[in-house]
């Protein structure tokens, strides 16, 4: 719950607002802030107050315990034109929180953590538990100490300017053993373990905690590491293990008998397969995700548990950066982008946001015309344990650099595509509304495709009278083709037929022409263009390309 602390009629305003753009997540304290403060303090995850800084430091001094325990707190100043990270920055959420109510009331979010100010990611803000000299350590990452950077497996952590190799002062140690910690050395703990779990009916909670944490401590390993608890769809609702896997924060999965039956165990048991249908459980059920067993089934009186490994899976963001324009380009690219240690793309696309990369981003770029070693490089990079990032224009998944990615991607790394505004969208933004009906989108390029493929699919779009965008539509050494793309149209729709061109869209120097079909100047258009050619039902009205929706709205 977030606590809206305001005592003027401006900080109520915006208290309101806050209210209303976060509808049921909000609980306002009126009154008197030195009554207000302790009351929603107690009550509330993070709070926002219109306050001035000083008198909010005042009122929280005596009620702060500790960093983990602490609201997040921002404040707002009288004119809401900041919203600042008192308190909480990072274990607390603060930063963040200054962020969405900047946003929200149209402020400039204040935030001070040095890390972020320095654009690097905290330590104990990886998602990952860490432990150790966190403070030293990142102080050392902000002065550019040497840092080493020791890892059991890759995985897919966001860039941070260390060493993999050589002399260092400080260590980050990505690991789920346990290891000694000293004033220079931080431990990250990655979720690689999942504890398989077997129990009898009426086990209690205490046991079967019991049992995993001897398990833990006889392999050497983190229970800071622990992902999950898995065991048999029949124990599911066994109350111990319920309430062990909450105790110890950590989801419970469950796998059918049958699954976990096919899978093949060291230890076997008869007695568990006449009880729950699988001759195995826990060592079946931490293994049912992938991964190696590392501590083979140990029992207790009413529980068994078994601890497997798993494999780290490398990220793979596909990222779409829009047309060109920074403020077309997607809040969630900018994110992926932060969070890849690795960046691919081409290299006029790769000085388009260089400036959002941060400290320590391994940057592969190379020139036009080497996709498919684009895509392969960032796929190999992914398999390795790595969080990539490939960049292209427009839409990653429209003529770019998902469709490649993709073919060759497996299994073993996680993707996710970030959805991006194409060339085509913002040209028929530019010129109205000319793909407000059904349309197709076609490349005249047959640098890949055939011509006759093209040429079929262009008389295809003109039979069934779809308004077509032309990408690629000419270059210095392709001059013929769209001239004989616009006869086969014009084959279909009158001469008259609204025409746009569109030249470098949401660029500085972007161009719009209106024109007709039959008065199209083939020469005046690039491979910077978009020709977008409409259907008969498309009209130029008050000099914008419209085609209507087809229908009238019925009261």
């Amino acid at each position: 719950m977030i606590g809206l602390i305001a005592v003027t009629a401006a900080g109520r305003a915006g208290a309101a607002r806050l209210a209303a753009a976060w509808p049921g997540r909000t609980s306002g304290y009126d009154g008197p802030a030195k009554l207000a403060i302790p009351l929603a303090w107690a009550r509330c995850d993070e709070l926002v107050c219109f306050l001035a800084v000083g008198a909010a430091v005042r009122l929280i001094a005596p009620l702060l315990t500790g960093k983990l325990a602490d609201p997040a707190v921002v404040c707002v100043d009288e004119s809401a034109r900041h919203a600042v990270a008192v308190l909480g920055g990072h274990a607390g959420g603060g930063n963040d929180l200054a962020v969405r109510v900047a946003d929200v009331l149209g402020a400039e979010p204040v935030i001070t953590t040095a890390t972020d100010a320095a654009g690097l990611p905290g330590l104990d803000m990886l998602g990952w538990p860490a432990e150790g000299a966190i403070a030293a350590v990142s102080r050392a990452l902000l002065d550019g100490v040497p840092v080493l950077l020791e890892e059991d497996h890759t995985w897919p952590l966001p860039p941070l300017p260390v060493s993999r190799s050589g002399p260092a002062d400080y260590r980050i140690v990505v690991t789920d053993r346990v290891i000694t910690l000293d004033e220079r050395t931080v431990a990250v703990r990655p979720p690689s373990l999942v504890a398989g779990l077997g129990a009898s009916r009426g086990v209690s909670a205490a046991e079967v905690l019991e049992l995993i944490s001897q398990a833990l401590s006889a392999a050497g390993l983190s229970d800071a590491s622990v992902s999950a608890v898995a065991t048999v769809d029949a124990k599911a609702g066994e109350a111990g293990v319920v309430q062990a896997a909450g105790q110890g924060g950590w989801p419970l999965v469950s796998y059918p008998a049958g699954q976990l039956a096919a899978i093949e165990v060291p230890n076997p048991s008869l007695a568990a397969l006449a009880a729950v249908g699988t001759p195995s459980v826990a060592e079946a059920a931490a293994l049912a995700g992938g991964g190696e067993l590392v501590v083979p089934k140990r029992k207790s009186a009413r529980a068994t548990v078994a601890l497997a490994r798993i494999r780290p899976r490398g990220r793979l963001a596909l990222i779409g950066l829009g047309p060109g324009a920074r403020d077309l380009l997607p809040p969630r690219a900018v994110a992926e982008l932060r969070r890849a240690s690795v960046v691919v793309g081409l290299d006029q696309y790769v000085s388009q946001i260089r400036d959002l990369l941060r400290p320590g981003t391994l940057v592969m770029e190379s020139g036009l015309g080497a996709e498919r070693e684009r895509a392969h490089a960032a796929v190999a990079r992914a398999s390795e344990g790595h969080a990539v990032a490939l960049i292209g224009s427009g839409d990653a998944g429209v003529y770019a650099m998902a469709s490649p990615a993709l073919e060759i991607a497996g299994q073993d790394i996680e993707v996710v595509t970030v959805p991006g505004i194409t060339a085509g969208l913002a040209a028929a933004a530019l010129l109205g509304a000319p793909l407000g009906h059904d349309h197709a989108v076609i490349s005249l390029s047959d640098l890949h495709t055939p011509w006759e493929v093209i040429a079929r699919r262009v008389r295809a779009a003109a039979q069934a009278d779809l308004a077509v965008a032309f990408y690629n539509p000419r270059s210095k050494q392709r001059t013929w083709q769209l001239p004989a793309a616009l006869d086969i149209l014009a084959g279909y729709r009158p001469p008259d037929t609204p025409v746009g061109v569109v030249k470098d869209a949401a660029r500085p120097d972007q161009r719009t022409a209106l024109c007709t079909l039959a008065g199209l100047d083939p020469q005046t258009v690039d491979m910077r263009s978009v020709v977008i050619v409409g259907s008969t039902s498309t009209r130029v009205v008050a000099g914008r390309m419209v085609t209507p929706r087809g229908y009238r709205w019925r009261c």
